[in-house]
C-alpha cells in the first residue's frame, strides 16, 4: 500500500500544479477512492502536503542539482522530482527506497531518458542532507538571514519580510521569533475543533473524540490525529474544523460592549451581521452564540455556491443568509454588531493551505486592501451609533491590518477601541499584541495569524 500512498500524492500534486487544485481538496478523494487508511493514509498526507508546503526549496535544489530551470522540465518528471526531493530531504524514508520509488513512477509514465534523468537528479541530490542543501542553495546568512530563513522555511522571500515587519510592528524585535515563526509555518498544523455553544462543551468534546481542550478560546478542542470527518459530533454537527484564533474573532464581536445610541441602547433582540460570512465557519459560532444572547444574525456572501455552504453550517440557527455584495447589500442599517472578515491575502493561514505560498503574489495585496476598506464603509453604514465593527484577517501583513484600521479611523465614523479585553488573559500573555488590536502568531498561540481590531460607530 505504500506505492499507492506514493500515486495518491503524486496525483495530488499534479492537479495543484496542472489545475490549480487545492490539495485538501483532492487527497481525501484520492485516498477514498483507493481505500488507503490507517498508516499508509497518513503516509499519503504528509507526502502531498508536505511536498506543497516546501515546493521554492525543493525546486532550488532541484535546480541545482540537474543544472536546469524548473521551467524546462517536464510537468510530470518535476511532479516525481519533487516528491522524492522531498522524501529525502525532509523524511525518514531511506534514500533508496525514495530514489528507486521515484525513478519506477517516471518509468511507468515517460521515456527511458526521462527516467535516466530523474535517477541522476535523485541520486546527487541523496548526497547531502537538508542543511547541506539549504547552505547551498540560500542566501548566506551573514549577508541576509531573512532570505536565509525564508529559504530554510520554505518561503517566498516577500512573506518572510512581511512576516518580519509585522513582528517589529508588534514589539517583537528579535530576529529568532522570525525564526520560530517560519519554522511553525513550515510544521503540518494541529487540527482544531469548535464546540457549538448551548450545544456541547468543550470538555465535552475533548472526552468524546479523545482530544484536549484548547488554550484559549473556551470552545477549542485540538485533536491528536485522524480524519475529523469520521468523528461523531462533527457528523452530528456538535463541532466543526476550525482554527482556534477564527473562534476567538468570533467571540469577541459577540463580547464587545455596545453603547447607546441616540433612540437608546438594543439590550434585548440584538440584530448581528457578518458581512464577509463564506463559507460559514464564524457565522455558525456567531449564530449559535445569537441563539443564546436572544440576537439574530444576517450572513452576507455574494458567491452562490459559498452562500449554500453558510446555509449548511448554520443550519438550525437564527442566520439569515443574503446571496449579496457587502458593499452593496441594501440590508436595514442599524445593527448592533458587524463582523468584517474581510478577504485578504491569507498569508497567516498558509500552514494550513499547502500550496497557497507558491501562488500569491505581493500584488494581490494592493487589490485587496481596496476591498478591505471598501467593506470597513459599507460596515460603517450599517452599523447603529454606539454599535461595534470587528474589522479581522487571516493575514499579518502590515498593509491590511493597522494601515488599513489607520486610514478607516481617519474617516471619522469608526473609531479604534482596545480590543485586548475581549479575549482571555492568557492570549495577551503569551505575547505578540501591543494593542489596540490583538494579533494571534503560530508560534506563540499555536492558531493561525489572525489580526483583528473593534471599532465604535461614532
Amino acid at each position: 500500500m505504500t506505492d499507492a500512498a506514493r500515486n495518491a500524492a503524486l496525483e495530488t500534486l499534479c492537479a495543484v500544479r496542472e489545475k490549480g487544485a487545492y490539495a485538501n481538496l483532492v487527497l481525501p478523494g484520492l485516498l477514498r477512492a483507493g481505500k488507503i487508511t490507517g498508516r499508509d493514509a497518513a503516509f499519503a498526507t504528509e507526502l502531498a502536503y508536505g511536498t506543497c508546503r516546501a515546493q521554492g526549496f525543493l525546486d532550488a535544489v532541484i535546480e541545482s542539482a540537474s543544472g536546469r530551470p524548473i521551467a524546462e522540465i517536464d510537468g510530470p518528471v518535476l511532479d516525481a522530482l519533487r516528491l522524492g526531493a522531498y522524501q529525502l530531504l525532509r523524511t525518514r524514508v531511506e534514500p533508496h527506497a525514495a530514489v528507486s520509488t521515484t525513478v519506477d513512477i517516471v518509468k511507468g509514465g515517460q521515456s527511458r531518458g526521462a527516467s535516466g534523468f530523474a535517477n541522476a537528479v535523485l541520486r546527487r541530490i541523496a548526497r547531502d542532507d537538508a542543511e547541506t542543501w539549504i547552505g547551498r542553495v540560500a542566501p548566506a546568512a551573514s549577508d541576509d538571514l531573512v532570505g536565509h530563513l525564508a529559504m530554510q522555511y520554505a518561503h517566498p522571500r516577500w512573506i518572510a519580510e512581511a512576516f518580519w515587519e509585522s513582528l517589529q510592528r508588534c514589539g517583537i524585535q528579535s530576529m529568532g521569533q522570525l525564526q520560530a515563526l517560519l519554522a511553525d509555518d513550515d510544521a503540518r498544523p494541529v487540527v482544531h475543533l469548535a464546540a457549538r455553544p448551548g450545544e456541547i462543551t468543550a470538555e465535552e468534546l475533548a472526552l468524546t473524540t479523545g482530544g484536549d481542550v484548547g488554550r484559549f478560546s473556551p470552545y477549542a478542542v485540538y485533536l491528536p490525529g485522524g480524519d475529523p470527518g469520521a468523528l461523531e459530533p462533527v457528523r452530528d454537527g456538535l463541532a466543526v474544523v476550525q482554527d482556534e484564533g477564527s473562534q476567538l474573532v468570533a467571540r469577541a464581536v459577540a463580547m464587545a460592549p455596545v453603547t447607546a445610541g441616540p433612540d437608546g441602547a438594543a439590550d434585548s433582540g440584538e440584530r448581528w451581521l457578518d458581512l464577509c460570512a463564506g463559507p460559514g465557519g464564524k457565522a455558525a459560532l456567531l449564530g449559535a452564540l445569537a441563539a443564546i444572547e436572544g440576537a439574530t444574525v444576517d450572513a452576507v456572501e455574494p458567491s452562490s455556491h459559498r452562500a449554500e455552504l453558510v446555509r449548511t453550517a448554520t443550519r438550525g440557527l437564527p442566520v439569515t443568509v443574503h446571496v449579496v455584495d457587502g458593499r452593496a447589500a441594501a440590508l436595514e442599517p442599524g445593527y448592533d454588531r458587524v463582523l468584517v472578515d474581510a478577504p485578504c491575502s491569507g498569508i497567516g493561514a498558509l500552514r494550513r493551505r499547502p500550496e497557497a505560498r507558491w501562488r500569491k503574489q505581493p500584488a494581490d495585496v494592493r487589490d485587496l486592501v481596496v476591498l478591505q476598506l471598501e467593506l470597513l464603509a459599507a460596515a460603517a453604514d450599517l452599523v447603529r451609533p454606539g454599535g461595534v465593527v470587528l474589522y479581522s484577517t487571516c493575514s499579518p501583513h502590515v498593509a491590511e491590518t493597522v494601515d488599513v484600521v489607520a486610514e478607516a479611523a481617519a474617516g471619522g465614523r469608526l473609531v479604534p477601541i482596545d480590543t485586548r479585553p475581549l479575549v482571555p488573559e492568557s492570549v495577551i500573555a503569551a505575547g505578540g499584541s501591543e494593542g489596540p488590536h490583538v494579533q494571534l502568531w503560530p508560534h506563540l498561540h499555536g492558531t493561525d495569524a489572525m489580526f483583528f481590531q473593534a471599532f465604535r460607530r461614532v
